[in-house]
């Protein structure tokens, strides 16, 4: 068996007890958000994972914080929860740069001061799950479907009428004026049904299509792929009608695609900032850890501005008052802040002149609109296959 050759540590000055720092060491500034205190310590000498002698409260070998999980559950329980209040303020530290210092986030997290923030990728999951949950939640309460005290839209029935309220009062009309209000309506129904057959009807090079005689073939496309596109095509009328007696089902699909979708967006956004700077002498991660903090701000201030509409639409149903006011003024400020948060960070971040900027930033912009409408669609399509 070969035997691995011992790290070569060197030996640690101290009154043998952990966190004992060695003299030939620089002692490093006591910051107490950054540093974990002396009663979280397990107090080894030495690490229990590889036996270095250890300097600190984490093996500088291999990694292993000088913790004993062997104890009650509930001291457990408690260091869980403080290890939850530890990401909270971590995060909370984060937001204000995110939110009102464009671009600092992502130049300190570039210049190395890392450890006192949330990881980008870690908020901007946090950041798109809320964004998105908060929608789903919002959309389902906006739904309000019509009841059946409701007769707008449902009172007259094309082609006769079930309303006894209606039928009395088209009774009372004159004969001659009720012969046309019958034949008006018999004229609408027949152009409402020939409507319907037109909508449920595809044509392929001009013809009706027809997966015998007329359907949809791709020539370079595998069969399997042809017979999947005129499966969904057989099958759109039924889904149509299924969308329009449920909302609910596209919106539903919508949301369970969007999320994931907008994540494999990252990186194609990334790469138009490659491609947008690239004489910067910048590594791709560097524009993909700009592309997550922009989002995660983005996500933020949607959230933000769907959680203000929200309580003005609870607090004041009519639309008026001073807190419909003052969100209205909220919303104005958010939707100034967001491009011109934008435009801010790319100054700060990528450090070149107001002019080169704002032409990347229009360019980028341009760019970014193009790719979320082929982002819209591709979702659109998704859910309604998914369907």
């Amino acid at each position: 068996m070969t035997e691995h050759p011992e790290p070569n540590i060197p030996p640690v000055e101290g009154n043998g007890q952990a966190g004992g720092s060695a003299s030939n060491l620089p002692s490093a500034p006591a910051d107490p958000e950054l540093t974990l205190p002396a009663k979280r310590l397990a107090g080894s000498v030495s690490c229990l994972n590889c036996g270095t002698p250890l300097q600190g409260p984490f093996c500088h070998y291999c990694g292993q914080p000088d913790r004993n999980f062997l104890r009650f559950f509930p001291v457990l329980m408690r260091e869980l929860m403080e290890d939850f209040l530890d990401f909270d303020s971590r995060f909370m530290r984060t937001m204000k740069p995110l939110l009102f210092r464009p671009g600092k986030l992502t130049r300190d997290y570039l210049d190395g001061r890392r450890f006192r923030y949330t990881p980008p990728l870690r908020l901007y999951i946090f950041s798109s799950i809320a964004c998105f949950f908060l929608a789903a939640v919002l959309a389902d309460n906006a739904i309000v479907l019509g009841s059946e005290d409701d007769h707008t839209g449902a009172a007259l029935h094309i082609g006769g009428t079930d309303d006894p309220e209606v039928a009395e009062a088209l009774d009372g009309l004159d004969p001659e004026i009720r012969q046309k209000v019958d034949q008006a309506l018999e004229e609408a129904e027949r152009v409402r049904k020939n409507g319907e057959e037109d909508d449920d009807s595809i044509t392929i090079n001009g013809e009706r299509w027809d997966r015998e005689t007329n359907p949809f073939i791709i020539e370079w496309m595998p069969d399997w792929v042809n017979d999947w596109i005129n499966d969904e095509i057989e099958e759109s009328p039924q889904k149509g009608k299924e969308i329009e007696q449920n909302p609910d089902l596209i919106k539903d699909k919508v949301f369970d695609v969007l999320p994931a979708t907008m994540f494999v967006l990252l990186p194609i956004v990334a790469l138009l900032f490659k491609f947008w700077y690239l004489f910067a002498k910048k590594y791709y991660i560097e524009h993909l850890i700009f592309a997550l903090h922009n989002h995660s701000f983005l996500f933020i201030m949607v959230l933000i501005a769907m959680l203000l509409n929200a309580t003005a639409s609870w607090t004041e149903p009519a639309g008026e008052g001073n807190i419909t006011l003052a969100v209205t003024w909220a919303n104005i400020a958010i939707w100034v802040w967001i491009p011109l948060y934008f435009l801010i960070s790319l100054k700060r971040v990528y450090q070149q002149g107001w002019g080169m900027t704002l032409a990347k930033y229009c360019a980028i912009g341009f760019s970014y609109v193009i790719l979320l409408g082929c982002v819209t669609m591709f979702v659109a399509l998704l859910s309604f296959v998914l369907l």
